[in-house]
């Protein structure tokens, strides 16, 4: 009896270990329920209007008819993404929005980690603080005014940008008018508005570096320009590697509004994206399932970007999202 005890034990230890887990698992839940129902409002916030939008993605694969609805549409396949890859338009769109999203990351990424840096050398703290107030501020400006604000300020007629220009003996220049000049107002605007919040991060990274390493770097004879370039640079890698990450993956998804706002008959050939051409195709031309699939199409190209770069980040600095 003492032996086929010993045997059942046995054969039995492993359930009790996977269970185990489970039970200290459930009892840290009913221990911290507070804490959990603080989640509560996102998880239902992104089920209802992150996940369960996603049900409507079929209609990629069907040609949709809403009287019919989803489940009675015509399946068609990949159809609509042939469609898409044989349409005269195609490479301009793809060609402006690489173009448009590789320019903003080149000059709007760079800029919040320069900005931080700089006010983190900052020894006037009154100063200091009213640069960020005013570096701060235009983030809190919502697009629609921003877009306003650029037609004021850039007008042919009352600009003060042109009345600038003809004072110097120039002529007057339709900036939102002109397809060149659509891509340098659209990131210049936007790292007018973006950079000093984007500084933040920056700044809490920064103000973690021990202070122990400039000490020692002071004591070695290190100038300001070496520490902050062995010191403070290397510190906020991990983060500046992180949000690389992210901004790389979400590559193709630029702002529809600004870009729809500031968008023109004269300017289409430059500030027809994706984003753009899938408002026109599915709202404007009701072209539903198309409209669909392109945004399908620009979805998964992000995606396979993020997991690619994260690979690669985790391969050349040992940090990445997972």
């Amino acid at each position: 009896m003492k032996g086929s005890l010993r045997v059942n034990s046995r054969t039995s230890g492993t359930d009790h270990s996977m269970i185990k887990p489970n039970r200290n698992r459930w009892s840290r839940v009913k221990r911290d329920y507070e804490l959990y129902l603080f989640l509560l409002p996102i998880i239902i916030l992104y089920l209802v209007f992150k996940y369960y939008p996603m049900y409507g993605v079929q209609i990629a694969f069907k040609d949709f008819s809403p009287s019919q609805g989803i489940w009675g549409s015509e399946w068609v396949g990949f159809q609509h993404f042939v469609d898409f890859f044989n349409s005269y338009n195609f490479w301009t769109i793809i060609t402006n929005t690489l173009t448009l999203s590789f320019l903003s990351l080149l000059f709007g990424f760079p800029a919040p980690i320069i900005i931080a840096i700089m006010l983190n050398q900052m020894l006037g703290k009154t100063y200091k603080k009213f640069v960020q107030t005013v570096i701060y501020a235009p983030h809190f400006i919502s697009t629609v005014v921003l877009v306003g604000m650029l037609n004021v300020f850039l007008s042919p007629n009352s600009g003060i940008v042109n009345h600038v220009i003809t004072l110097f003996g120039g002529d007057p220049i339709l900036f939102l008018a002109d397809a060149g000049w659509f891509r340098p107002l659209y990131i210049l605007s936007g790292i007018w508005q973006e950079t000093g919040f984007a500084t933040i991060i920056y700044l809490a990274a920064l103000a973690g570096v021990n202070p122990e390493l400039h000490e020692a770097a002071i004591m070695d004879g290190a100038s300001k320009w070496k520490r902050v370039w062995f010191v403070d640079i290397p510190s906020i890698l991990p983060t500046i590697v992180i949000l690389l990450i992210l901004a790389l993956g979400n590559i193709m998804s630029i702002g529809f509004e600004k870009a729809f706002l500031m968008q023109s008959d004269l300017n289409y050939a430059t500030s027809n994206i994706i984003p753009t051409y899938v408002y026109e195709m599915g709202i404007q031309k009701a072209q539903y399932s198309f409209s669909t699939a392109v945004g399908l199409f620009n979805s998964l190209i992000n995606i396979i970007l993020i997991f690619t770069v994260n690979r690669i980040a985790k391969k050349m600095t040992e940090t990445s999202l997972w």
